[in-house]
């Protein structure tokens, strides 16, 4: 009999910023022609918040993200092979991103990043993360995805 496999699991986080009079932004991350949020695949016996916490830190330099929102998440159609991503939403305490490089690759996994309004993150992001997107929109409080807050 043939083995069943379940798909294979990443997790990543939305991570925001509040900026008082500018309102809610969320880092995006590109890697060639693709913007994505930090997200990885979990490591053997990893709880998945604790491999996104990681994806942060290593894919952004990010650390003391704040899920002040609890630990719900959402999770991606199945992608890439099967692949499903699953995404919880943190508020980081600052705005610096480090792009740092993956020990396996000898450099960054991504070639830009970006503090973005919902709106733009919007247009920026693929189709599978749309619903990614407006979930995180909704559990931080934004309405309106086209507004520029």
């Amino acid at each position: 009999m043939a083995e069943t496999r379940g798909p294979r699991r990443a997790a990543g986080v939305v991570v925001v910023r509040r900026l008082d009079d500018e309102g809610w932004r969320v880092l995006v991350l590109r890697a060639y022609r693709n913007w994505d949020f930090p997200k990885g695949v979990a490591e053997p016996g990893e709880a998945p918040q604790a491999t996104a916490v990681r994806e942060a830190e290593e894919e952004a330099g990010l650390r003391d993200l704040a899920f002040r929102w609890g630990d719900g998440f959402v999770e991606t159609e199945p992608y890439a092979g099967g692949k499903v991503a699953r995404f919880y939403v943190a508020e980081s305490p600052g705005d610096t991103v480090v792009l740092r490089p993956n020990p396996a690759l000898g450099r960054a996994e991504h070639h830009e990043w970006r503090w973005a309004t919902f709106a733009e993150a919007r247009r920026l992001l693929a189709p599978r993360l749309q619903r990614v997107l407006a979930w995180a929109a909704s559990v931080v409080g934004v309405r309106d995805l086209n507004a520029r807050c």
